[in-house]
């Protein structure tokens, strides 16, 4: 599944209403966002009843892949083709103006609409399991067990394409009243950011295991995600 378009065309379905110019729709900016995130939440409607679901996710090319249990009411939505809205947030800080008012938030968000496939054949579904298992932690797919015919089985794997989507993001300093830039409060951005902290060895582990390199790459990072 691919969109060969640069950005994603504005629609009344996608278009940033509040804070307009904060809106981005080109995939420069939004895939980034996507690739980022370790988790995403999609929206979808079953019988009249709107829901939110948490969910690992991984890009490959203009479609987002998903999985999970058989049985999952999500996936069963997917694969029956409606449409579901994503969406993948990363606080980048907290906006602390001199007003209560204009007290903000740093972000980058990424709104996402499209209709899903299922994903048929053990090689195709094996493949997309390795891009997400990748995504989470690069390196842990030929180093872990693969899955066996019976896990693989009881395994839904759907492919999402992007038909629709949007950024939206914030940054920089605080955006006072101007007479307020005056009064003796202290005003910033409180930055943050996620990060790696030290690994804890399974109870079970076997003697003499070591971590494995892309690990201590990743933690050697300065633990940043």
């Amino acid at each position: 599944m691919t969109n060969s378009l640069a950005s994603f065309e504005k629609t009344k379905l996608n278009t940033v209403k509040r804070m307009p110019e904060r809106g981005r729709y080109d995939k420069e900016t939004l895939y980034p966002i996507i690739d980022a995130a370790l988790l995403c939440h999609v929206g979808f409607v079953q019988d009249g009843q709107p829901f939110v679901i948490p969910t690992i996710h991984a890009r490959r090319d203009d479609s987002l892949l998903l999985h999970g249990a058989k049985a999952s009411r999500l996936l069963k939505h997917i694969t029956s083709g409606e449409p579901v809205c994503i969406t993948i947030t990363h606080l980048d800080g907290l906006v602390m103006a001199r007003s209560v008012f204009h007290h903000s938030m740093n972000y980058r968000s990424a709104t996402i609409f499209g209709r899903g496939q299922l994903i048929e054949g053990d090689a195709e579904k094996l493949a997309a399991l390795a891009v997400i298992t990748e995504h989470v932690m690069p390196g842990r797919w030929a180093d872990a067990r693969q899955p066996t015919a019976l896990e693989l089985n009881a395994t839904t794997v759907v492919e999402i394409l992007i038909e629709s989507a949007a950024a939206k993001i914030r940054s920089g300093p605080p955006s006072d009243d101007e007479e307020d830039y005056a009064l003796p409060i202290w005003a910033g951005v409180l930055p943050l950011r996620p990060q790696w902290l030290a690994t804890i060895n399974d109870p079970r582990l076997s003697d003499g295991i070591e971590l494995p390199s892309y690990l201590q790459s990743a933690l050697g990072e300065k633990g940043v995600v």
